[in-house]
């Protein structure tokens, strides 16, 4: 006969037929088996539940297996948050390095998994060291090679870190500084391409100008409106989107993010990305909308 634990070993949890289609993870006996400790053995099942009725618990693990968990033999449990989507699993290092198709130009330097930057586009991100990961050399010497880099282009030197990472603090030790002291942290934002477009589906289409260069595209409402977009390994990028202050709250940056996501689309871009400060409020406002999350916050920073 299957051992079984005492009453109050189990039926202690948080699921019930109302998790049916959630995330959970459910403790639960092994029949017939003694743990380490010499009592019952346990295990863990992480998943979606499929059904939970009939004395049993149907859970299907993120590989496409299912268990079956008789519910008499679930010791513990509860929801959990839904697995984060891949673009979320992103490290900032990673989809930072999406962004440097948006200059053509851009002269790189690797030092480690670090990036030194310099562009003719004045933009900083262009031209700033993209600190982050390891440098493979420590990290005076990587601070050296990066003031270097940028004395010999004439330019100070300018750092891009996660904001408040370990490396923020090392650098702070080192004496540098926020480059631009009254400026907010930036967000880094990601969304779904597709269901950003569909959440611009009905707004009231307007002409513009379209300047395609196969990578890159530019949108353009006269002088009045313009942004830029690029295309990299399934990913889009929006940046410099700017709208005249006498022109703003009447479509047109929606309508230029439209035809930048309509773009990336046929491309076969999937996820969609921008760079915000953090007390835009109006920008945040329209890209929640649009379904955006921050992946990340990062900061510029300066020898002081």
């Amino acid at each position: 006969m299957a051992e079984t634990a005492e009453p109050h070993d189990v039926g202690r949890h948080l699921l019930g037929p109302h998790v049916v289609g959630q995330r959970v993870v459910v403790r639960h006996l092994v029949p017939g088996e003694r743990g380490p400790s010499g009592g019952p053995a346990m295990t863990d099942v992480l998943g979606t539940c499929e059904a939970w009725g009939d004395g049993v618990a149907v859970i299907a693990r993120e590989g496409g297996s299912r268990v079956q968990v008789p519910i008499a033999d679930i010791v513990s449990g509860k929801p959990v948050p839904p697995r984060p989507t891949v673009r979320l699993r992103m490290t900032p290092l990673e989809a930072q390095l999406r962004s440097l198709v948006m200059w053509p130009d851009v002269h790189t330097e690797q030092l480690g998994d670090w990036v030194l930057r310099s562009a003719s586009d004045p933009v900083r991100r262009a031209n700033s060291a993209l600190a982050m990961g390891n440098p493979g050399v420590s990290f005076a010497t990587a601070v050296r090679r990066v003031t270097e880099f940028y004395a010999e282009r004439g330019t100070p030197p300018i750092v891009m870190v996660e904001a408040d990472s370990d490396l923020d603090g090392e650098f702070a030790q080192f004496g540098w500084v926020p480059d631009r002291p009254e400026e907010p942290d930036t967000w880094f934002q990601v969304a779904s391409v597709s269901r950003a477009l569909r959440a611009l589906r009905d707004i009231r289409r307007i002409d513009m100008e379209l300047i395609d260069d196969g990578h890159r595209l530019e949108a353009r409402v006269g002088e009045e409106a313009v942004a830029r977009a690029a295309y990299d390994r399934d990913w889009l990028g929006l940046h410099a989107l700017n709208v005249e202050p006498s022109r703003r709250r009447q479509g047109l940056a929606l309508n230029l993010v439209a035809a930048m996501l309509e773009w990336g689309a046929e491309r076969g871009a999937t996820t969609v990305y921008l760079q915000v400060l953090a007390d835009n409020e109006g920008a945040l406002e329209l890209y929640q909308r649009l379904g955006f999350t921050t992946h990340h916050a990062y900061r510029y920073l300066t020898p002081r």
